[in-house]
């Protein structure tokens, strides 16, 4: 493949990434903050993590890779290493938060109806969501640290050299501060998040096969009450979730193995490789999330618009609104 086809392939998966996460970010704003749920809200995280990772990746490539401009000092690699650290690991830990929720909302659901769970409140949601943040500073400040002069081969240091390996480590040649930050990112936003992920999604998938019979019956119960949409609607937004689990757990699992196996001098494509690990799931997830999105604020707002069009309608009988009750926790 050649350089042009190279960038310009690129070029699209950035502009792709770009125009997903705003859009994943417009169809939540676009509704009352006061009506954002905890899920909204994560993905809200999500997507601006992503969006700052792949808007940090193009100034990279502008200033490093294409030298539109001339270096003069080593501030900017370091800083640039930082924030695309930050967005790298705040996007893993929002998914690693809404992979645990949306397993909360399932479980509790047939035992708890509709009682909300601890992540339901707005308040744990924007705790949660500052100890991510908090925690993804954390793990980013060693990139401030670490020795970017490479291996023995380069005597002098280049003040407009950056590496695009973040730790910077050969085969013959690794600092042991460069070594550390390694194993310690590979163990705390790579191994860690994979197997939470993972053993979320699966007992996700348990969960929906446990009560597949159950909704069933109770979507049954709910399109008697002029209720039609709202089960498939949930259940599309727990299928988009767990696709993009599936691309979470691909990508990074190709990452690990690249790390523990390889070193950037084994192979010549690594910078294409990590380069298309770190934003297939930043580009492509967001389409996955935004269609269970969408249909969640669809369905929510048609249910409002019915209470609102028909005040005068008959309660449903008790047993149809324990039915609908458990199918709203679901939610």
């Amino acid at each position: 493949m050649s350089d042009t086809k190279l960038v310009s392939r690129w070029s699209f998966e950035k502009l792709k990434g770009l125009v997903g996460n705003v859009f994943l970010i417009l169809s939540i704003l676009k509704t009352k903050f006061s009506r954002v749920k905890s899920f909204e809200f994560f993905l809200l995280g999500l997507a601006t993590a992503n969006l700052e990772e792949i808007v940090i990746l193009n100034i990279y490539d502008t200033v490093f890779l294409e030298g539109y401009f001339i270096i003069t000092s080593t501030w900017p690699c370091p800083i640039l290493k930082f924030l695309t650290m930050f967005g790298e690991i705040s996007s893993i830990l929002f998914t690693v938060l809404i992979s645990i929720f949306r397993y909360q909302k399932l479980r509790d659901a047939s035992m708890r109806s509709s009682l909300p769970i601890c992540l339901d409140s707005i308040r744990s949601a924007w705790m949660v969501s500052g100890l991510c943040v908090a925690l993804s500073l954390l793990l980013s400040l060693p990139t401030f640290f670490i020795n970017l002069q490479g291996s023995a081969d380069n005597a002098t240091r280049n003040t407009g050299y950056c590496p695009p390996d973040f730790f910077n480590c050969g085969k013959h040649s690794c600092h042991l501060i460069n070594r550390f930050y390694k194993y310690l990112f590979i163990l705390m936003c790579n191994l860690l998040p994979l197997i939470i992920v993972t053993g979320t999604g699966c007992l996700i998938i348990k969960v929906l096969l446990s009560q597949r019979k159950q909704v069933t019956s109770v979507m049954s119960v709910s399109s008697q009450t002029r209720k039609k949409g709202k089960g498939p609607g949930r259940q599309r937004s727990v299928i988009a979730v767990l696709a993009a689990m599936g691309l979470f757990q691909v990508d990074w699992t190709l990452y690990l193995i690249f790390q523990l196996f390889y070193f950037p001098t084994d192979l010549p494509f690594w910078d294409e490789m990590e380069f298309f690990i770190s934003t297939s799931y930043t580009s492509i997830s967001p389409y996955m999330y935004g269609i269970g999105t969408a249909t969640s604020l669809v369905t929510t707002d048609r249910t409002c618009n019915s209470r609102h069009s028909s005040p005068g309608t008959a309660s449903p009988p008790p047993a149809t609104r324990s039915s609908n009750r458990r199918l709203k926790g679901i939610q």
